[in-house]
């Protein structure tokens, strides 16, 4: 089955844009965002947390500003309140985007449309907001999901509109539905020895973070952090590996990402974040921070995989039994 892409409602909205194949279901709205608001198998469980509060509706800028409905988002760091929390509830911009790398606007279309052509036989969507009119900066989504493998390609692009340049790092969140386990890998390990003299690792702490919590579990090659009751906990990464995953109910989920060993990323150094309160867990990539010049435009792709029969892991030994085998 090729990919299929479809305006249809979801969760109440009236609005927004389904991309399927056999084995991934994706929903990205429209009347906001962007945000992509279901991440899943099809006809299974959504893995991303939505708010219940805020289901088919749309948050006013004046009297409720910026709004965690919950799904993907694509932020800017370094965070800093107002600049990062710019309200996103206008309508985007919506572009259907064939196999061929051919583009033309999705705006309308009511019947499934099916894509191919492309050397994966995939298609996708741009998900463009409006110039956020305070800091000059326009987000981009794309998202290309794989014809056949519970794959998906997203790339955020943050671009300067301003007329002065921003110092600016694109960052990526996904907000976890409660109850499974955040997996980080913690850079290579090595015995001691006078090849072992300086530090080859980072772990990032909030002014909040508790390690004696019981959510955390730090193994010798991993960083657990499981969801459940309990205050915000939060912590940032340097990881080489490139990849971080989020195991629940029987469900991988596993984000991939370059990394550059020579840049300079924010939050000192974090190219990887992970943050849990008792509603659910964000699992949250970054790239490097650089000057964007006015016109200039910055782009982090991560690639999502979604991988079934999983256990959630407890220790290192469990991600190496259970895990690994999937990441390659």
């Amino acid at each position: 089955m090729p990919v299929t892409l479809e305006r249809a409602p979801y969760g109440g909205w009236d609005d927004a844009v389904h991309l399927r194949n056999d084995r991934l279901h994706l929903v990205a709205s429209t009347g906001f965002g962007p945000r992509i608001l279901h991440l899943g198998a099809p006809g299974e469980r959504n893995l991303f947390w939505l708010d219940p509060a805020w289901r088919g509706r749309i948050a006013d800028d004046a009297t409720d500003g910026w709004v965690n409905y919950g799904g993907h988002r694509l932020w800017h760091a370094p965070e800093v309140d107002p600049r990062t929390y710019q309200p996103d509830n206008a309508p985007i911009d919506v572009e259907a985007l064939r196999g061929d790398e051919r583009s033309r606007g999705a705006d309308g279309a009511s019947d499934s449309e099916t894509a191919d052509g492309d050397p994966g036989g995939g298609a996708g969507v741009r998900l463009r907001a409006p110039v956020e009119t305070t800091t000059g900066i326009a987000k981009t989504v794309e998202i290309r999901l794989d014809a056949e493998a519970p794959r998906a390609t997203v790339r955020h692009r943050l671009e300067n509109v301003g007329p002065w340049p921003i110092d600016v790092a694109p960052w990526a969140l996904s907000v976890m539905a409660p109850g499974g386990t955040a997996i980080v890998p913690l850079p290579p390990r090595g015995p001691f020895g006078p090849d072992g003299l300086l530090p080859t690792g980072r772990l990032v702490l909030w002014r909040y973070t508790d390690l004696s919590d019981p959510r955390w579990r730090f193994g010798r090659r991993f960083v657990l952090l499981q969801h459940g009751d309990g205050p915000p906990q939060k912590a940032g990464y340097a990881v080489p590996d490139g990849w971080a995953a989020y195991a629940i109910d029987g469900a991988l989920f596993v984000k991939r990402f370059a990394f550059d060993p020579e840049a300079r990323y924010p939050d000192a150094g974090s190219s990887v974040e992970t943050y849990t309160d008792a509603s659910f867990l964000e699992l949250e990539t970054l790239g490097p921070l650089s000057t964007l010049a006015p016109g200039a435009t910055v782009e982090h792709v991560e690639t999502w995989e979604l991988h079934e029969d999983v256990p959630v892991p407890r220790s290192d030994d469990d991600v190496t039994r259970d895990v690994l085998p999937r990441i390659g």
